[in-house]
């Protein structure tokens, strides 16, 4: 095409009743908008997990998992939080129809009917063998298009594997992932872990395509099992590293505080017995607390009566001592008192002519007789 940028890949396209369909391989550049707006996840506690504001707005989430562990329950709580917003959303099921998924929900406190009703959320729900790869790609950039949703969901993506190869399925994916970000749409996908692979590997391997992913695992202890969720990676975000336990329960998912015991996490019945143990071993020590407080008051009521008993025999003494001084200073009073009688009273009987009756009297004067 002389004188113009232009693919030069090989481009599959579909016939159909509303023409033909040209789908591009992937994006020729990465120039996706990276948004800084953040999303809420619909759980609270997984919220705080992101650093309390949730995903960014158009990343791709992987929520991975074996079965049971939670993973369309989780993608319903974000998909109800996003409809609360007054978002759009468009939910892509390959396992269950949309009436299913509605009365599952429910069990979980979810009422995801009342968005349908409202024209804020759109199933479509297909068995994975119904279309070719590229059919389900053009399938999706058609209702995508039509409806122009804020978020959208595909629960599983490993479904897709019964319509075509591993290599094909990743290469769609990575064709889907790429036609999201463009359109800065929030995507949620769901993927199936058997026992035989790696937890922290997915059988299509596009854990490195997506932006952020959570991964859901049963943890066995105590004869039952017990889910867990922790954030293997996130993009740009400040994130948890704790496994916390994941409870589904009748208002919704609910993640637990980390809870450790001497031999490390505790969850379910466990966790349980564990925290009766600490509450008792709790009251004994406030009990054993409030004993010793009572014997340090007890011991300082005595010791105040001792000093109280030492005071007022300190003050005995004191009086006792201030009355001895006080007739001991009588007495050197009266003594020096009595001693200047008593000196007064002899010069008074002996002491020289001139000094009699203790006065001073002049001398007589001598001289001739007349």
């Amino acid at each position: 095409y002389r004188g113009s940028t232009h693919g030069m890949n090989e481009y599959p396209f579909l016939i159909e009743s509303d023409g033909i369909s040209v789908l591009p391989v992937t994006s020729m550049y990465l120039k996706h908008v990276a948004s800084t707006e953040r999303v809420s996840t619909g759980v609270p506690a997984l919220d705080t997990m992101f650093g309390g504001k949730g995903y960014y707005r158009g990343n791709s989430v992987l929520v991975s998992g074996t079965s049971g562990t939670g993973k369309t329950s989780l993608t319903a709580h974000f998909v109800d939080a996003a409809c609360a917003r007054g978002e759009t959303c468009v939910f892509f099921s390959f396992e269950e129809s949309a009436d299913q998924l509605i009365r599952n929900m429910l069990s979980i406190g979810i009422d995801l009917g009342r968005w349908v009703e409202k024209g804020l959320l759109h199933f479509h729900a297909v068995r994975p063998t119904t279309f070719g790869l590229e059919m389900h790609l053009v399938k999706i950039h058609k209702i995508i298009d039509q409806i122009k949703p804020s978020i959208v969901v595909v629960d599983p993506v490993t479904g897709l594997l019964h319509a075509g190869t591993e290599s094909e399925t990743r290469s769609i994916l990575l064709r889907l992932i790429d036609f999201l970000k463009e359109k800065q749409i929030t995507a949620v996908f769901t993927t199936l872990t058997s026992g035989a692979v790696a937890q922290e590997q997915t059988e299509i391997d596009i854990s490195s395509l997506v932006d952020a992913w959570l991964l859901l695992r049963d943890i066995e202890s105590g004869g039952e099992r017990n889910r867990g969720l922790y954030i293997l990676k996130a993009r740009g975000i400040a994130h948890s590293n704790q496994i916390r336990e994941f409870l589904l329960t009748n208002h919704g998912v609910e993640l637990r505080e980390v809870y450790l015991g001497e031999a490390g996490l505790l969850t379910g019945s466990g966790r349980v017995a564990q925290e009766a143990k600490d509450v008792s071993a709790a009251m004994l020590a406030g009990q054993e607390i409030e004993r010793k407080q009572v014997l340090v008051q007890r011991k300082r009521m005595v010791l105040d009566a001792q000093i109280a008993a030492l005071q007022l025999d300190l003050e005995t003494d004191e009086q006792e001592s201030q009355r001895i001084i006080a007739q001991e200073k009588l007495k050197i009073v009266k003594w020096e008192r009595d001693r200047g009688e008593m000196a007064r009273s002899r010069f008074a009987g002996e002491g020289p002519p001139e000094y009699a009756n203790g006065s001073v009297k002049e001398p007589r004067q001598k001289g001739p007789r007349a």
